[in-house]
């Protein structure tokens, strides 16, 4: 019987996925043309602590952090992956409803690409908003060693921001060296995960950046690390939510020690002070101690903005789910005793700690199990989270997003989101439209929690 595996690699033209009615015409000619950007995952070195460059870091770009990408809502975009790791990887775009061919989950929706392979990557993103990308193969080592870059889906019309700044937040496994060090340990991936020892934004710690004194800048933070969780809070200067994770908020709300967990975006509006050298302060408070994320430090004459100007972000064309006739279907969130796996192709840390409704994948096999749930395309779905656990976990969902309706410990508000962060013992129920056809991951984005475990996937036919 041919596995999944090999039906994949033999359903693959020249390492181009085959868009949704297109012909093999127009994918050779899709793959011939000019990409937008291409991508050179490799190892580099680099000194996130001063002048110790770490050996074994990985990077779309050789010598620094992975590029800011920019797609504009509406239009197509093409990213060719050329593979310079001495091992398999894809590329995931995180938080984009895009076709389910260009998602790049190996044994799932594509196959892996090995070293000095390409693949190109053809999608028209709907929604404008703030996205990432990343691998989804040997994803605890190839996101940990540095392969998180963030991708920006531009507003059809410009909004009226004095400044754009990005932030992708992640730590690091680094000794006192600035060498790499276990990046897990089994105990702490049983509990809450594995934390870095260095913290940074854009590979700096507490990096500044200069924007218009008296002018409206818009902030977006990323949360790229593999465990960390962030509450995040200003000082100099007050910081309105205007979206979170790619969707505009209802309405505008001043930050305070909001959680963002690793999958998850918060773009921010802040009114700069009018006097320049000001500092504002992005503050994590997650951790017993605070730390400074980020420095924004004004420059130039006050432009004198008003933050009561500013206009909210376009809604993006999400379905609205029918509530009323929508099936309910749920999803326990435990820890599991199985055994230890044996070693798959896209890496396994050897242990099964968590599972989904009782089933345990570990994404390393080229068979995976059957689907968690099979939906009818066009059909309104409420998915009622259950963590059963005393740890939080960061529920995401590829190639949908969903509406938060309500919990069992606090107020939800309905926000559109990819990501959900389900508290201990939390009973969480989110809505959707299953409107975008095939089989579709479901995981913990604490990634020793997806590597040992807590990941399955959904079919929509």
């Amino acid at each position: 019987m041919q596995t999944r595996r090999h039906f994949l690699k033999s359903s693959v033209i020249t390492g181009s996925a085959i868009l949704g009615g297109g012909s093999l015409g127009l994918l050779a000619s899709q793959a011939r043309a000019m990409p937008n950007v291409v991508l050179q995952p490799a190892i580099t070195e680099f000194p996130i602590i001063s002048n110790l460059p770490a050996q074994k870091m990985f990077s779309y770009t050789p010598g620094g952090p992975a590029p800011i990408l920019r797609a504009k809502q509406g239009e197509p975009f093409h990213a060719r992956l050329e593979n310079k790791l001495p091992e398999a990887t894809t590329i995931h775009w995180h938080g984009l409803r895009l076709p389910n061919a260009m998602d790049g989950v190996p044994f799932v929706t594509q196959p892996y690409v090995y070293e000095n392979e390409t693949f190109d990557y053809i999608f028209t993103p709907p929604d404008a908003g703030t996205y990432w990308y990343h691998p989804h193969c040997n994803t605890l080592e190839q996101m940990s060693y540095g392969l998180t870059g963030i991708l920006i889906v531009d507003e059809k019309d410009t909004p009226d921001f004095d400044d754009d700044v990005s932030l992708n937040l992640r730590d690091w496994r680094l000794g006192s060296d600035g060498q790499f060090i276990d990046l897990y340990k089994a105990r702490k991936s049983a509990r809450a995960g594995t934390f870095g020892t260095v913290k940074t934004a854009n590979w700096s710690q507490n990096p500044t950046y200069e924007v218009p004194s008296g002018g409206i800048v818009r902030l977006r933070a990323v949360v790229t690390d593999v465990t960390r969780i962030f509450k995040l809070t200003t000082k100099g200067a007050k910081a309105t939510v205007i979206a979170l994770d790619g969707y505009p908020v209802p309405n505008h709300f001043e930050l305070d020690h909001h959680a963002v967990g690793p999958g998850q975006r918060i773009d921010l509006a802040i009114r700069m002070p009018d006097e320049e050298g000001s500092a504002v302060e992005l503050i994590n408070t997650s951790a017993s101690k605070a730390w400074t994320v980020a420095t924004l430090k004004t420059k130039g004459l006050s432009l004198k903005r008003d933050i009561r100007d500013l206009k909210p972000l376009p809604k993006n064309p999400v379905p609205v789910p029918d509530l009323q006739n929508a099936e309910h279907i749920p999803f326990e969130f435990t820890a599991t005793a199985e055994s230890a796996p044996k070693n798959g192709f896209c890496g396994t840390i050897g242990f099964s700690f968590w599972a989904i409704n009782r089933k345990s994948w570990l994404g390393v096999s080229p068979d995976p199990m059957e689907p968690l749930a099979e939906l009818k395309l066009g059909k309104s779905y409420v998915f009622s989270f259950r963590n059963r656990t005393p740890h939080t976990h960061p529920i995401h969902l590829h190639g949908l997003s969903f509406t938060l309706l309500n919990s069992n410990k606090r107020k939800i508000d309905p926000f559109i989101t990819d990501t959900a962060l389900v508290l201990p013992d939390e009973r969480m129920d989110v809505a959707f439209v299953a409107d975008n056809p095939g089989d579709w991951l479901l995981h913990c984005h604490i990634i020793e929690h997806q590597k040992t475990g807590m990941s399955g996937f959904i079919r929509i036919t």
